[in-house]
């Protein structure tokens, strides 16, 4: 098959980035596959270019670049087509538009697939007929807005497919009433197999990765480990990771370490990359988030022989971790549950070793292979379906599609700013 994924920044970093390559690195054993980055930012992209797979920008932003189009005209004015519900908005215009449209009417691809929201709205309004269209999504659709997720009950049904990394998101999309012709799957991302020895059970450390932003909870883990550094104190929690430095969380979680007078014990390890040593040095992993879309780094931690501490929030850590078996699955928000299942854990060196071992075995159902096989059964499948039938489902033409949502997005602006004025004046005179 020939396989070609829209990605909105090859040349970045990040889980919906790194899982692309993963997944298209293991397709590319057996077929021709392709990238193409709507937008580079930089000469060569951060993780590199997967063996096997062509990648190519649609949209160079890097400023000394003798290709740098940030003086285009259309550059600076707003995009109609990829929607305006989507939070990378923004950083679409209308040049993004016509590019990605163009590259959609010329591209020879068996499969298109889109990787985040907006693009898969824009692929349902500008791709033709003929190739099989999917839409992955790589977060949860109850983190959406309404306004996109109103695109996303609209235009999803001219997709052939839409794949999520949770069955639990699979269900929520079910729930849209998507027409029949829109196969809706659950496919977890993958993780290969480590390139480091699996750690060694008797590691005194426990490791916890991810941007520092407020949803991971690390307040909470940190006072947590201050139960387990009063019980244990020749344990230590290591956090990778760096956040925004508008939200100065890395400041105050330091200064919540000084509070509790656990600098001896707990550690801001800042960022990783590769990260997997960094988990071989430990025996246990922690996760207390408030939500996760999958759980990436519980599946990494897994992968190198870490049992996961998690909190069983949705959607993604109840669909990895078998509760007491590779793991263990602890309420929300519960500061005491958390200091509990680490000391558990920590106490008991047989049962660490016993679910390092099983982490192991679990996790490798995650391995690309497997998860290839996965994907290329579901394209395989509607591919063979759309050869196999008279002709393809009538999509309307790009370009009267294109316009007509130009105009729509016009008449939605003045409706949300209407809507804003009228909001305005009510609470002047309330």
């Amino acid at each position: 098959m020939r396989i070609s994924f829209l990605l909105h920044n090859g040349y970045h970093i990040g889980g919906t980035i790194r899982t692309v390559f993963t997944l298209a690195a293991e397709l590319a054993a057996r077929h021709e596959v392709e990238i193409v980055s709507v937008f580079r930012h930089r000469d060569e992209p951060i993780l590199g270019v997967p063996a096997g797979v062509t990648l190519r920008p649609l949209v160079d932003i890097r400023k000394n670049s003798p290709g740098y189009d940030g003086e285009h005209p259309d550059f600076h004015r707003p995009a109609r087509v990829f929607p305006r519900g989507d939070g990378r908005w923004k950083q679409y215009s209308a040049l993004t538009d016509a590019r990605i449209g163009a590259h959609l009417a010329s591209v020879d691809a068996d499969v298109l697939i889109a990787t985040r929201p907006g693009l898969n709205v824009q692929l349902a309004r500008q791709a033709p007929r003929g190739p099989v269209l999917v839409g992955q999504e790589h977060l949860i659709l109850d983190g959406h807005s309404y306004r996109l997720r109103r695109d996303i009950a609209h235009e999803y049904a001219l997709l052939d497919a839409v794949t999520t990394v949770t069955e639990a998101d699979a269900r929520s999309y079910r729930a849209l009433g998507l027409p029949g012709t829109v196969r809706v799957d659950a496919v977890p991302n993958s993780v290969p197999a480590p390139t480091v020895p699996p750690a060694d059970p008797a590691a005194k450390v426990v490791v916890a990765a991810g941007r520092l932003t407020p949803v991971k909870r690390y307040d909470l883990l940190i006072d947590a480990f201050a139960d387990v550094a009063a019980a244990r104190p020749d344990w230590k929690l290591r956090i990778y990771g760096t956040g925004d430095a508008a939200d100065n969380l890395k400041e105050r979680l330091a200064r919540q370490i000084e509070r509790l007078g656990v600098g001896g014990n707990v550690f801001l390890m800042g960022t990783a990359h590769p990260m997997e040593p960094e988990w071989a040095k430990g025996s246990l992993a922690a996760v207390t988030s408030r939500r996760e879309s999958f759980g990436m780094t519980i599946v990494e931690a897994m992968r190198c022989g870490l049992p996961v501490v998690s909190t069983d929030c949705p959607y993604g850590p109840g669909e990895i971790i078998e509760d007491g078996v590779d793991g263990r699955l602890v309420p929300v928000d519960d500061t005491a549950a958390v200091a509990a299942a680490l000391l558990a854990l920590i106490n008991d060196d047989e049962a660490r070793a016993r679910a390092a071992k099983a982490a192991l075995v679990s996790s490798e159902r995650f391995d690309p292979v497997r998860i290839a096989a996965r994907h290329e059964a579901i394209w395989t499948d509607l591919v063979e379906r759309r050869a196999g039938a008279a002709a393809p489902r009538a999509r309307s033409h790009p370009a009267a599609r294109a316009a007509l949502h130009r105009t729509v997005g016009a008449l939605l602006d003045s409706a949300y700013a209407a809507k804003a004025r009228a909001g305005a004046l009510v609470r002047r005179f309330r």
